[in-house]
């Protein structure tokens, strides 16, 4: 039996590459968490930005305790199986009021990890709905295969690259994904979506967080690091250690040497071995 998901919800994501919505947090554990992150930025003087929006959980406190969070780990043991790694978190925030847009994409396209079983949760902080720009999706799209994908660096798209598909799926307007703060949705990484700006007048605040059964492994040029957050570690990745004292100048080396090996993956590619 699954732990959190319904059977249901588990044929939901195995059909369609996605489901939602999947309650996780409390309205505390919302609070808290956005509290957080907001003070930093006050403190800071301007919103979250790179390089701290990417692997916050080797950061901040309420990212590593959403990465780590017993209900969030459940629903994706229910979908990858009990030896679970973080691999990547992206922060995605959108401003009220703001064309912040996603392009049609495939996340497998740029982790170059083998075979694709990678789920992203997208845990709401802050209400995702249709008005505020979120998630949509193409159901079953994660059969279809690889798209070819290109580079489009806009000043709104929140993928720093502008990476996405071109032509094939514009018009398109796929499955909306609302979910309100505390709930996430799960999605394949071969899962074709994107999403659109934020009409609502609240920030549009969630952790995506990439966590992949331990047994993957990177296929590109670059070794990269993940975390392992339940279960054993395979030793496939560098192994990231989990955060001690938030923002010390121990953590934030961590952090910059993990983006940095996540990044010189990605500049490099992937390269099949000779023989």
């Amino acid at each position: 039996m699954p732990k959190l998901l319904t059977p249901a919800q588990v044929q939901a994501y195995e059909r369609d590459g996605f489901v939602f919505p999947i309650d996780v947090l409390t309205a505390d554990e919302v609070r808290a968490c956005r509290g957080e992150l907001e003070a930093w930025e006050r403190e800071r003087g301007a919103p979250i930005d790179f390089p701290e929006k990417s692997k916050s959980y080797l950061l901040f406190d309420w990212a590593d305790r959403l990465v780590h969070h017993p209900k969030i780990l459940d629903a994706v043991e229910d979908v990858i199986g009990p030896d679970i790694l973080v691999y990547h978190s992206t922060l995605f925030l959108k401003e009220a009021r703001t064309p912040a847009f996603v392009r049609w994409h495939q996340d497998s396209t740029y982790f170059y990890l083998d075979p694709h079983l990678h789920v992203t949760a997208w845990v709401a902080l802050s209400d995702a709905s249709v008005e505020a720009g979120c998630m949509r999706a193409l159901p079953g799209s994660h059969r279809w295969g690889a798209f070819a994908h290109d580079d489009r660096p806009e000043t709104m798209n929140m993928i720093r690259r502008g990476q996405g598909i071109s032509g094939r799926f514009d018009g398109e307007t796929g499955t909306l994904m609302p979910v309100l703060a505390g709930q996430m949705s799960l999605h394949h990484t071969d899962l074709v979506h994107a999403s659109g700006p934020n009409d609502s007048d609240d920030r549009r605040i969630g952790l995506a967080i990439s966590y992949i059964p331990a047994q993957v492994r990177p296929v590109g040029a670059v070794q990269p690091s993940a975390l392992c957050v339940r279960g054993r570690d395979h030793g496939h990745f560098v192994p990231e250690q989990r955060l001690g004292r938030a923002l010390s100048d121990e953590a934030r080396a961590r952090h910059r040497e993990a983006l940095a090996l996540f990044r010189a993956l990605q500049d490099a590619g992937f390269s099949a071995p000779a023989g």
